[in-house]
Order: C-alpha cells, then structure tokens, then sequence
C-alpha cells in the first residue's frame, strides 16, 4: 500500500509543478468577488392621472401585464400620494424599459 501512496504522491507533486509554471494563476472566491458592488434596484418615473403627481417608484413596485395585443398589454401601480390604482397602456419601447428594469411581468393568454 505505501508504494501506491508513494506512487500517487509522486504523481500529485509533479501536477503541482505543472500548474505552478501554468499562466493561470488560482483565484480565491474573496479576490474574485471583491470589485462587485452592491446592485441598486431601478427607479422609474412616473406620474398618477388622478391627483397629477409626478413622483418616483422602484421596480418592485409596478407590475407589467403582457397580452395578445396592445390593447391587453399595460402597466400598472398604486400612486403613492392618493392611493389610486392606475394602469397605463404599454407599447414596446415601454415593455422594452420596464423588463430590463426588473419590474414583475405577468404574461396573459388568451382562453380561446
């Protein structure tokens, strides 16, 4: 049995050589990770047709609803200063921005 660690040892060491003299150098998890920062959620403005605020809401707090067509598909949110719910109609460039923004998108299908 010691032949065979022996054996293994001496094949184990001259792979370490190997990777020593390799370009590669080992990278831990902490170097890796250590220029990343924290993501900041994406903030969206928009405005409630009711009280005629303009305001600012994060992504977490619209919702995008997309249907068969343009009729079907909107955004909608609570408006923060008088609490009414509102949905807005959303073309492309609309779905465009709210999904790479992070917003909840719900697909709707059709029943026929």
């Amino acid at each position: 049995m010691s032949e065979k660690t022996g054996v293994a040892g001496k094949a184990g060491a001259s792979d370490r050589a190997a990777g020593a003299s390799s370009s590669v150098p080992e990278v831990s998890v902490v170097t890796a990770f250590a220029g990343m920062r924290r993501v900041v959620e994406t903030i969206f403005r928009a405005g409630c047709p009711d009280c005629r605020t303009d305001f600012e809401l994060r992504a977490s707090a619209l919702m995008l609803a997309i249907g068969a067509s343009s009729r079907t598909t909107f955004y909608s949110f609570t408006c923060p200063e008088c609490g009414t719910a509102v949905r807005k109609p959303a073309g492309e460039r609309i779905v465009e921005l709210l999904t790479g923004g992070g917003v909840r998108t719900l697909r709707l299908h059709s029943t026929v």
